[in-house]
């Protein structure tokens, strides 16, 4: 009797492994699908976004910024990507690969770039408390766009 419950036990859990890697593959390849027809790589958003920084030094300028995510499997190269504020501030990326799952923050004052954090170098803020951030492929096509300020949409920081 025991056997047979462990035996069952093991059947259970095999199927239920087997459903949870079923959910997770389909919604992944019905937007990859979605994003093929469009020929933009909608894998790339803008993630969270900070524009607390109040003051006129570059660690403040740093402490300001906007994230760049690659929420698909495939590293994506950023080369020609730009980044606008609502008064058209523009920031291009240069030959930067994105992995797969993984961010880089883009920072309004200057340093050194790396994968995980770019700088614009600028002298002062961009990002208002009531902005839009849109990220752009290399064709100048819109990949997506995040805003803040508005009533009922507030970015705590």
């Amino acid at each position: 009797m025991s056997a047979s419950l462990a035996t069952r036990r093991t059947v259970a859990a095999l199927l239920a492994v087997g459903a949870l890697i079923g959910a997770a593959a389909v919604p992944a390849a019905a937007d990859d699908h979605r994003h093929d027809r469009h020929g933009a790589h909608s894998a790339v958003v803008i993630g969270d976004v900070e524009n607390a920084g109040r003051g006129r030094d570059n660690r403040a300028l740093n402490g300001e910024w906007v994230e760049v995510k690659n929420t698909g499997r495939h590293s994506v190269n950023l080369r020609g990507y730009t980044l606008t504020d609502k008064q058209g501030n523009r920031y291009r990326f240069g030959d930067l690969r994105l992995d797969g799952r993984s961010s880089v923050k883009v920072h309004t004052g200057s340093g050194r770039d790396s994968h995980r954090d770019v700088y614009q170098n600028r002298r002062r803020q961009i990002w208002d408390e009531r902005d839009t951030a849109t990220l752009r492929d290399a064709r100048g096509n819109v990949v997506d766009t995040e805003s803040w300020g508005r009533r009922g949409h507030h970015h705590h920081g």
